[in-house]
């Protein structure tokens, strides 16, 4: 069993995924020599994303998927179930949070070993958002407040893109997770809640950017209508 289970959802990404797999191959032979596995979510991609990536004879380095356009949510949870490391990690193929954050999660599990889960957090350093526009930063932080309101999350960055889970946690919340898109990190830590799991915050900076694919006024209506629905199917739910 490796230490270190990488995740990476990926749709259409056939211009940026064989630098994501090479700089991302290259620097967990260097931090975990052999000692991980990288898997490559691929979404029902239209391109041929995946096919690079099983090109490229990368040691270590997997590709699953489906021929559907699912959702990064659904990625992620097949990515999770199928993963078998001891700590179980997702992040984007634009690597927009640089490579050193695995390394960190993985640090911030051994100095927190009370936490199941470790989530990244532009919101715990004044650079955080350094390179957003001044309006696209307010956006965000405006859109995580509302949802963490509605959700009931105290959590200062429930939406960053860079999440951690040990084995079990990852195995005991992604296998009751049902929702495909966006809300998927909402439904993760809302699990992580009920199942009694701590979470540690780790904080990140930005590092590459790209256009975000989250339109805020729309997918924020979309957001607190799954968050409802999740809510209550989750204090339903028995465990």
């Amino acid at each position: 069993m490796p230490t270190l289970s990488l995740i990476i959802p990926m749709y259409n990404e056939s211009s940026i995924i064989a630098q994501c797999a090479e700089t991302l191959h290259t620097y967990l032979e260097n931090t975990f020599p052999s000692d991980y596995e990288l898997i490559f979510v691929n979404d029902g991609s239209r391109d041929d994303c995946a096919q690079i990536v099983e090109g490229m004879g990368l040691s270590n380095v997997r590709v699953i998927g489906y021929e559907t356009n699912r959702g990064k949510g659904y990625a992620v949870r097949q990515g999770m179930l199928d993963a078998t490391g001891d700590y179980c990690m997702f992040t984007d193929a634009d690597l927009a949070y640089g490579t050193d954050v695995v390394e960190k999660a993985v640090a911030m599990f051994r100095e927190h070993p009370e936490a199941s889960l470790v989530i990244g957090s532009r919101n715990l350093t004044e650079d955080g958002y350094a390179g957003y526009t001044w309006i696209r930063k307010v956006a965000s932080k405006l859109y995580i407040k509302v949802l963490c309101l509605a959700g009931g999350l105290k959590l200062s960055d429930s939406q960053c893109g860079c999440k951690a889970f040990t084995q079990k946690a990852a195995k005991d919340i992604f296998s009751r997770c049902e929702v495909d898109r966006f809300a998927f990190d909402f439904e993760s830590i809302l699990w992580a809640e009920k199942l009694g799991y701590k979470v540690a915050e780790m904080p990140v900076v930005i590092v590459n950017h790209r256009e975000s694919k989250v339109h805020v006024v729309r997918d924020s209506f979309r957001m607190l209508r799954d968050l409802r629905k999740m809510k209550k199917r989750i204090k339903k739910a028995s465990v």
